[in-house]
């Protein structure tokens, strides 16, 4: 059978109505077709399913702020970077000058002036401009799995009105937290902005966080656990402006946006997603890229208050058997089936033959089932029927009847 989170993901994209503007406040930006929309998911095995303009690259923006704070933590120690950058929302737009009354710290890492600070701490000081940028670019490309570069175009555009930026350069090296050059630092942190990816990457950077760290795709441990964990915490807070107290209310995924039309979320130990659409609302947010996930939260119990950690190895058993039901393909389920889980269930029924042998679908090891586990699991066998085979659940436990 097909599993049916594609036809899932291209539904739930077409429920998404547009609105916004793109960021015509950067000139290149201002000439991207409008039109576009895509999604992508990424599990931690490194299964990913994607639909629509997925594939489309397009500069990741601040979407690359909590890549370069991961490597600014393993570089400074997060001691050392909460020196220099606070972790408390600001509440503020994202250009504002946001910072302590007492020390003048940046507020928080996800805000342009405590982005420009982090870019200044993520190498240390007597590296070179270029050694500083190659530095960043080569890790962002790590959480990728891939490697990214720079759109120059749209580097070119943003460092030519970069006035704004350059003025909260000057403020944070007035007040000691960061000693390089403030045009040296704008210019450096505006590359990151203008690198070029995709929703698809945008979902295994993000599963990269969501694993503690550990690339899903290529294996690579690309920060510490505990680095990761910092992270996530700061997006869930901080991550998406001064939308960030609503976005955690409806939607409850650590997420990053950018003007550039992504948004990433992280579903830690489940699920890394993203979004592609370069319409954004007043909070610089991609309008369709919202809602697209306030739908995946809503319909797949993605809200991080509300799902527990993931379970291993879901699929006790996989095998032919042969008794008295005569010559069969027996699946056992065991543990908790929640979105992860079943997801990895739904991928075993799809290396079944389709050569109309029976199926037994053995649930007596499966300790309890959530809404989106079941309506996963009632499809599945739902198109094993389709594809002609006669499926037997066992489910002495009443699994199927919890909700």
């Amino acid at each position: 059978m097909k599993t049916p989170l594609p036809d899932y993901l291209e539904e739930a994209m077409l429920d998404c109505a547009d609105g916004g503007a793109v960021a015509d406040y950067i000139p290149e930006l201002a000439e991207v077709d409008p039109d576009q929309f895509g999604i992508a998911i990424c599990t931690p095995d490194g299964t990913q399913y994607a639909s629509g303009d997925a594939d489309v690259e397009f500069s990741i923006q601040s979407a690359s702020k909590p890549f370069a704070y991961a490597l600014a933590v393993e570089q400074r120690g997060a001691a050392g970077v909460e020196e220099h950058v606070n972790v408390e929302p600001s509440g503020d737009p994202f250009n504002s000058a946001s910072v302590d009354e007492l020390d003048g710290r940046p507020d928080n890492p996800m805000i342009n002036i405590g982005a420009i600070t982090t870019y200044a701490l993520t190498t240390p000081d007597d590296w070179s401009a270029a050694e500083r940028f190659e530095h960043v670019r080569a890790g962002m490309s790590a959480f990728a799995g891939r490697e990214l570069e720079v759109d120059a175009d749209v580097y070119h555009s943003e460092i030519a009105t970069s006035y704004r930026n350059m003025s909260l350069a000057y403020l944070v090296r007035s007040t000691g937290h960061f000693t390089l050059e403030p045009s040296e630092v704008v210019a450096g942190y505006t590359r990151q902005c203008a690198i070029r990816v995709t929703a698809r990457d945008l979902s295994v950077m993000g599963m990269t966080l969501g694993s503690g760290g550990v690339n899903p795709i290529t294996g690579e441990r690309v920060v510490s656990e505990e680095t990761a964990q910092r992270v996530l915490s700061v997006m869930s807070t901080c991550g998406m402006y001064n939308a960030s107290g609503d976005w955690m209310t409806d939607v409850g995924i650590p997420a990053k946006s950018g003007v550039g039309g992504g948004i990433f979320g992280v579903l830690p130990g489940q699920v890394g997603a993203a979004t592609f659409s370069p319409r954004l609302d007043r909070f610089g947010n991609s309008v369709r890229g919202v809602r697209l996930f306030e739908r995946l939260s809503r319909d797949m119990g993605m809200h991080i208050m509300g799902v527990p950690p993931a379970g291993d190895g879901v699929v006790h058993t996989f095998r032919l058997a042969d008794d008295s039901r005569g010559e069969h393909v027996l699946v056992a389920l065991q543990g908790a089936l929640r979105f992860a889980q079943t997801e990895r269930a739904l991928r075993t029924f799809e290396d079944i033959p389709v050569d109309g042998r029976d199926v037994v679908i053995d649930l007596s090891r499966v300790s309890s089932a959530d809404g989106v586990g079941l309506r996963m699991l009632t499809e599945g066998v739902r198109r094993l029927g389709l594809d002609g085979h006669r499926v037997d659940l066992h489910d002495p436990k009443d699994v199927l009847q919890q909700r």
